[in-house]
């Protein structure tokens, strides 16, 4: 058997092994591996790894995927350096990318026996329809610039599952398209732009399309340093303007105002694409304006979560935007709880950013949450493999929701309480 510092050299070894790899962009690994002898549960980076381990090989189809993170090393070999640098990267140090991850493991679940769970109901019910299961699809922009069919797949992947699916203004298709291949209503999320009227045309395009809910997204107020998509990008020699200049093209993330949700739309009044300006009058404002929900995505403190109630929101989704809209440092699970209390129940609560795993989405739901949402995995899924890749991103966390769900001795999401999660 080997010793203590056997075993502490090999972990070295490994870590160093780690920060070594052409493949592995992740900022901090390398000082991780220098500082930490062993490595501590609480420094778990995010992506956990871009290349396969040493043990493995890249799957060759999605079936043979064990978790999500292995559709991230296909996608890697996959997706354009730049696209995947954009969807990969977070803001300035990754402190909140990393700390999604990290915070889970502050959190463990409190298992209950000898409880028949042979029939476990996964199914949750928001602003009156039914859902076969509590994971929902965040929005994510350009989603072509990882597979050809972009949000079609994933839209078509949501109606496999039966998951609810949001929208992003910065789709590669318009809602309407989205809506019709979901089959079902799609929440759409709103970057607002400067210039109300651009924002209240979004709105009215949403509902005359059959959306249900409109996603205000409240924490986009200005430019973000993504060092990780800078840093890729240098090895990405094809011509930008090949995609960008294109309302088909993939673009991470660049020419917003042409993409197809912005069709007849006019864009001349607009001083930015973000939302600097929002104020909770628009918040009323838009309560005039549609019949819609409003969902309120980027909340992550109690004092506006308040507000949100008295602004007549109709529900919150906590999401520090996948640590992509600033670097605050918190992870969202850890916001979660204040959120939750400061609603008191007057709204439904989801929740996203950092959700890799079947045991997160369950503490999130017995701290109070309605629903969990993925963003960076099923893009992962969809750069892979497409649809199918999708599609199988999300039945490995609804497989590993259900085996928690057991674990804890619940039979349906209504049984998960507070009592069945606790804090280290």
């Amino acid at each position: 058997m080997a010793t203590h510092d056997e075993i502490i050299a090999r972990r070295r070894q490994f870590l160093k092994w780690m920060s070594a790899s052409p493949l592995l962009a992740v900022p901090g690994v390398s000082s991780l591996a220098a500082d930490n002898p062993v490595f501590a549960p609480n420094r778990l980076p995010d992506p956990v790894m871009w290349a396969p381990r040493t043990f493995d090989k890249l799957i060759a189809n999605p079936k043979e995927a064990i978790n999500v993170f292995d559709f991230e090393a296909v996608a890697r070999s996959r997706v354009p350096p730049a696209h995947f640098g954009y969807m990969a990267a977070g803001i300035d140090d990754d402190a909140t990318l990393r700390a999604n991850r990290e915070a889970f493991l502050k959190y463990y679940l409190r298992p209950r026996r000898m409880v028949d769970v042979s029939k476990v109901d996964m199914s949750v019910e928001i602003f009156g329809i039914k859902y076969d299961n509590p994971i929902f699809i965040s929005p994510t922009g350009g989603n072509k610039a990882y597979h050809a069919d972009g949000e079609m797949a994933v839209a078509r992947a949501a109606k496999a599952g039966n998951h609810l699916q949001m929208l992003s203004t910065a789709a590669t298709i318009s809602i309407n398209d989205a809506v019709a291949t979901r089959g079902a209503p799609v929440w759409f999320q709103l970057y607002a732009t400067s210039d109300r009227e651009i924002a209240y045309a979004l709105v009215k395009r949403a509902e005359n399309a059959g959306s249900q809910a409109v996603v205000v997204t409240v924490d986009r107020v200005g430019g973000r340093n993504q060092e990780a998509l800078f840093r890729l990008r240098r090895g990405d020699y094809r011509e930008c303007r090949v995609c960008h200049d294109s309302a088909e093209g993939g673009g991470g993330g660049g020419n917003r105002d042409r993409r197809p949700n912005y069709d007849g739309i006019d864009l001349s009044k607009a001083r930015s694409m973000q939302s600097d300006n929002l104020t909770w009058d628009f918040i009323r404002q838009l309560r005039d304006k549609t019949k819609m929900k409003i969902v309120l995505k980027g909340i992550l403190v109690a004092e506006d979560a308040k507000l949100a109630v008295e602004h007549g929101a109709d529900a919150i989704l906590v999401s520090n935007h996948g640590g992509r809209g600033e670097d605050n440092g918190r992870g969202a699970i850890d916001s979660l709880p204040e959120v939750i209390e400061a609603v008191n129940g007057r709204m439904p609560v989801i929740v996203d950013s950092g959700f890799r795993r079947g045991t997160d989405v369950v503490k999130a739901l017995a701290m109070g949450a309605t629903a969990a949402g993925i963003g960076r995995p099923y893009l992962w899924g969809l750069g892979a493999f497409g649809q199918p890749g999708v599609e199988r991103v999300l039945e490995l966390l609804r497989i590993e929701t259900r085996a928690a769900m057991m674990q804890c001795g619940v039979r349906s999401v209504k049984e998960l309480t507070k009592a069945f999660v606790g804090k280290f």
